[in-house]
């Protein structure tokens, strides 16, 4: 259970509308709403939230609320919305310092940033924001293929996706990466596999997190598939596209398949556990020829509108 859904939702409490599964039991802090850029075609998370910032006063009588209800109980702590990490280094110093004394347990405090915004942050300004106490950054690569990145309007390049993971890993921040499986279609399973293998064997981070697409109301994406303008790749398409990414990467990072829209439960420490995940991929390809159960099953999870 997320920390504060019952006691801090009977106050004037200001909630990230959403969080990464990894932090379900972490404390929640909004210090911004909304998304800075908010033009990916696949996402439909900020659409009708204008982008702004939160006074600081407001975000630590957030915090002071919290220390009421939860000050010992506190290990982990989530920071949204989408970008936070466009405030300023003096700005988290102050946001961070007040996290740090009101919950004197916490071993981990994590938010999602932009590959944009890390790549034009000056790396002292980087440091200075880690050494204040925030430790992980959730970012967004989707695909590691030029074409695609600017088909789905992500807003950054290759290569400033991976100049913006070195710059977070010198700075010392782990770095959690997040692949959307299928973001190619039915056509582009190759490409969005190499070409995101490329990226991710750059960055090396410290973790990758697969998403399978699946098109959701109030983004283009969904529209395009609506009018048939975008195919959805099929099961075995997805699986394909999963193991030519697993073969393909040359990293030390864990692999992890931590989301219900995933069609095979893959988790592991790269490269070690590479041929097990890959064997268990061909088991279920195989199970697909043979089995008209496992396909509906997993033909089902195209309807999964509400992630």
């Amino acid at each position: 259970m997320t920390i504060g859904r019952f006691g801090l939702r009977r106050r004037q409490y200001d909630f990230p509308p959403f969080r990464p599964p990894s932090e379900a039991n972490s404390l929640l802090l909004r210090v911004t709403r909304g998304c800075p850029w908010n033009r990916c075609t696949f996402c439909s998370m900020y659409k009708g939230i204008k982008f702004e910032r939160r006074p600081i006063d407001e975000i630590l009588e957030d915090i002071s609320m919290a220390k009421e209800l939860y000050r010992d109980q506190v290990r982990t702590v989530f920071i949204g919305d989408s970008n936070s990490l466009v405030l300023k280094a003096e700005e988290w110093a102050i946001i961070l310092k007040a996290l740090y004394d009101s919950f004197p347990h916490i071993e981990r405090v994590t938010s999602y940033a932009r590959a944009k915004t890390i790549a034009k942050k000056p790396k002292e300004d980087l440091q200075k924001i880690f050494e204040a106490g925030l430790n992980r950054l959730h970012v967004g690569l989707e695909t590691g293929d030029r074409d695609l990145l600017k088909e789905i309007d992500k807003g950054a390049t290759p290569e400033e996706m991976i100049e913006a993971g070195k710059k977070a890993k010198e700075a010392g921040f782990e770095y959690s990466l997040y692949v959307l499986l299928g973001i190619g279609g039915e056509d582009r399973w190759e490409q969005h596999a190499r070409g995101t293998a490329d990226v991710l064997n750059q960055i090396d981070p410290h973790f990758i997190r697969v998403r399978t697409f699946i098109p959701q109301p109030h983004s283009e994406l969904y529209d395009a598939m609506e009018e048939g303008r975008f195919i959805p790749a099929s099961p075995e398409t997805i699986l394909k596209e999963t193991r030519l990414l697993l073969e393909k990467l040359q990293v030390t990072s864990y692999f992890l398949s931590d989301h219900i829209s995933n069609l095979v439960p893959l988790h592991g420490k790269l490269p070690e556990t590479k041929e097990e995940m890959i064997r268990l991929i061909d088991e279920v390809l195989k199970e697909l020829q043979r089995d008209d159960h496992l396909r509906e099953e997993l033909e089902a999870r195209r309807h999964l509108t509400n992630l």
